[in-house]
Formats: structure tokens, sequence, C-alpha cells
């Protein structure tokens, strides 16, 4: 009797599984006809989404209500479809520098807006109503900030609703009692799946409503979705996927919204291999989000082993954009053996529309528990400082990159230059520039600095590090991508 409970258990499983994996293939593999091409790079501003709001307004299949206003009078603004009797209710972009969400939102739209998938989109908007609110923080979005413009983090603001972007998302979420909420936000890209080298490229939870973290039926469905989703991403992102620490936040969105009776799932965005822009991640939160619509809308969630969800690798936070290991670093002529993890931290530029890299070291030592988007074994090779060419540099017109990489295998790491133009905050060539006033501190290597040097074997200068970036000098090609050098005026 057991053995034929187990066996029906196993076939019911699978038949739910397939039964996503169908529709979840479809969408992956027509995702480039629905997404909003407007909509191509993080930074986006609130300006932007106007338009297709009002193209939604137009339709009349959509509800596009103003719900409220942020603190310097942005609209925010609820998108409506559907007539069924499960309400779903998203929200992205809290944080106004986590916007992947708010992409993959518009995308979903243009998905409803489409011919396509009639069968399907029958099965959806006639047992749910789905209701999405975008850039919850657009001042912060303005600005690529996490904050609003008060400074609150609107995430912690649950309790007080201090902010007007808070007591609009309080009114939401009570007006609709929507039966399930997904919140939706962008994490570090240095986080990792736990004890692997591989980046939680997208993290989930089901925030716990009491500090006993109590699971209800409320939070065992949201569960049960989040190992649906899970299943989605193994088959295109594996073993890339990281579980929340539930302890509870009493002041927090998504542990209230749970507590109020909504079944809450938090969806995270952090780090893809080659994804600056994160647009492969947007792409799996519109398939994994729309597959999950989709199994709630048809019930299949409520079979789904509710165990499953604790076998998610936790988050961890051990990642680096470069890690170098077993390098030699001389101190007093002594020869010491060292690893390096250096992030490439971003800083904003031209009104938060783009930005530059100004690298540090984040942690240096025995590294062996850590891991890098970019690894680069250093054995033999031995750590120099980086010069500063004798003569200042008058005109830029005749400097090529050749003529950089020359200068790197020489030993130079900084251009003197007589005079920097007043508007540059950047440098597209791997070396730094410095006019002829600054005055370099003596070199060292520790946590903090911007992570500029040579590699040195039998006297010959193989590899140069740059703002972050390991440069062969051989080839001319770094390691990853190379963004930018800094200035030293």
């Amino acid at each position: 009797m057991k053995i034929t409970f187990t066996l029906c258990a196993l076939l019911l499983s699978c038949f739910i599984s397939a039964q996503g994996n169908d529709i979840t293939t479809q969408l992956y593999d027509t995702y480039e006809k629905y997404q909003e091409s407007s909509l191509d790079k993080r930074r986006i501003k609130h300006h932007q989404l106007q338009p297709l709001l009002a193209k939604l307004k137009a339709d009349s299949r959509f509800k596009v209500n103003v719900v409220g206003k942020s603190i310097e009078g942005r609209d925010l603004s609820l998108v409506s479809i559907g007539q069924g009797s499960i309400d779903i209710f998203l929200w992205s972009q809290m944080h106004g520098n986590e916007p992947t969400a708010t992409q993959a939102i518009f995308d979903i739209l243009n998905f409803f807006k489409s011919p396509d998938f009639k069968e399907e989109k029958e099965a959806l908007l006639q047992n749910t109503t789905i209701h999405f609110l975008p850039m919850l923080n657009p001042d912060g979005a303005e600005r690529f900030q996490r904050r609003n413009r008060l400074g609150v983090d609107i995430n912690r603001d649950a309790l007080r609703l201090q902010s007007p972007e808070s007591q609009t998302l309080k009114n939401v979420r009570d007006s609709l009692d929507a039966d399930f909420g997904f919140n939706l936000h962008d994490q570090s890209t240095y986080y990792n799946a736990e004890r692997t080298e591989k980046p939680a490229t997208i993290s989930y939870l089901a925030p716990a409503f009491n500090y006993e973290k109590e699971v209800n039926e409320k939070r065992g469905n949201a569960m049960k979705v989040i190992v649906f989703m899970n299943n989605i991403i193994q088959k295109y992102a594996p073993g890339q996927v990281g579980r929340y620490n539930d302890d509870f936040e009493p002041r927090a969105f998504g542990d209230n919204i749970q507590k109020w009776g909504t079944s809450t799932i938090l969806i995270e965005s952090g780090g893809y291999r080659n994804d600056v822009e994160k647009q492969e991640i947007r792409k799996l939160n519109y398939v994994s989000i729309l597959s999950a619509i989709y199994t709630i809308a048809k019930g299949n969630f409520k079979d789904i082993p509710i165990e499953d969800y604790e076998k998610i690798p936790n988050n961890d936070r051990k990642l680096f954009d470069l890690k170098i290991t077993n390098v030699t670093y001389e101190i007093g002529g002594k020869p010491y053996i060292l690893d390096i993890g250096i992030n490439q931290l971003e800083v904003e530029k031209d009104k938060s529309n783009d930005y530059w890299h100004s690298s540090r070291i984040i942690d240096q030592g025995d590294l062996s528990t850590y891991f890098g988007y970019d690894n680069f074994d250093a054995t033999g090779f031995t750590i120099r400082p980086g010069k500063v060419t004798n003569e200042p540099l008058n005109t830029f017109s005749d400097l090529t990159y050749e003529k950089t990489m020359n200068l790197l295998r020489q030993g130079y790491t900084y251009l003197q230059v007589s005079k920097i133009p007043a508007e540059w905050v950047d440098f597209s060539f791997p070396i730094h520039l410095i006019s002829s006033q600054h005055h370099l501190h003596d070199f060292t290597l520790e946590v903090g600095v911007n992570p500029t040097f040579l590699l040195e074997k039998n006297g010959t200068y193989h590899y140069a590090v740059i703002n972050g970036s390991l440069i062969n000098l051989e080839s001319g090609t770094a390691l990853g991508s190379f963004k930018n050098a800094m200035i030293y005026r």
C-alpha cells in the first residue's frame, strides 16, 4: 500500500512538473517577442514608463489607475487585468536601484497584450485577477539609489508608514486583500548559492510572519510556489538559486503582508555571468513569474511537497568580481603568498543614467572558501607596483590602445597628463591618468585600496591589474570585461 501511494505521488509530481515545463519552455523560447525594448538598461526612470502605461490605459482589457504619489509628486500606478476570483498582486522597485523586475513586469504586460497563448491566457484570466504596481520608489529610481527621497528604506516602513509610497503599498494590499503577493527586488551580484562558486542569480523567500517562523496555510502556499519556480530556474541556470534567511523582521513589508493574510513570495534578482545589465535575469523573471501565475490559476501548486523548499541552498555572500590566488607579495624583502578578492564597484555619473568603476580590494589572505566570477591562479607571479610616466602627455590624439599596452609592458600603470579635461571622470584605456600636480602614496596592498599593480615572473611583466581588471599584456585582452581606468587630478 505504501509503495502504491509513493508511486502515485511521484506520478502526480511528474505530471504537475510536465504541465509547468510545457508552458515554461514556450515562454522562454518566445521571450524576445514580448520583451519591452524601450527598457533595455538598468537605470530606467519614471518618465520612461508613462507612455507604456498610457498605451495600456487605452486598451480596454487593462485597468490603469493612479493609486498614490511619491514624495516628489510622481504617480504610482496600478495596472490590473483578469476577472478571476484569485487576486495576485506584484510590486517592484521598492528600492530605486533594483529595476530588473520592473522591466520584466512590462514584458509580462506585453505578453497579455498579444494574441498568442490564447488557451493559457483564458485559464489565467478567468481564474485570476492580476495587479501590477511597478516602480514603487520612482524618486529613488531617478537617483538610482536604494532609499526614497525621505531617505527611508520603504521595506522597513510597514509599521510606521512614514512615506507616501509605503502608505500606497499598504492601501493597495488592503483594498485587494490579495491571495498571493510577489515582492520583487534585486540583490547584490556578490551573493552565491551556499558553498558553491555559482552566483545566486535568483533568490527566494517565503517570509516568516512571526518570530517563531511558523508555517500556516498561507506561508505554506508561498513555499510551494517557490519550489515550483526553483524547478524552472534550475532548467536555465542550474545551481544558481539561493534561499534567504527567514528571520522575522517586524518592520518589513514582506513579513507583514504574509502576516496580513497574503501568501507572499520574495524574489531577488542577483548576478549572472556576463550579464551586467541583467537582461538574462530579466528573462528568467518573466518566465518564472508567468509560469508561477499559471500554476496558481490551475491550482497545481497545491500538491507540491512543501519539504522541497528547505532543499534550496541558503544564500551566501562569497563572490568577488576577480579572485587572484597564490600570488607572491614582498614586504621587507621577504615573500608572502596571498589570495586577493577584488570587486568592481559602480559609481553613478551622467545624472544616474550611467556609471563608472572605482574598484577596491575587498579581502586578502586565505580566500579558499570564496569564489570569483573571474579567477586567476597567480602561482609563480610576484606583485610589482606600477610606475608613472616621466614626461606629461600634452594631447590624446596620438594615444592608441597598443601604445597603452606598450606602456604597461614597460611597467607604467599611470600616464602623466599635462591637462585632463574637466568633464572627464574616468578613462576608457587600461592606464590611469594622473596630473603633474598629483602625488601618489607609496604602493601598499591592503583592503580598501584601488587594485592597480603588475604581475611579474622572471623579470617580465605578464599581466597588469588596472582598476580591478586583469589585463593579459601579451594578448592585450582583459579577463572578463574592462570598463575604465581612474583619473587622479
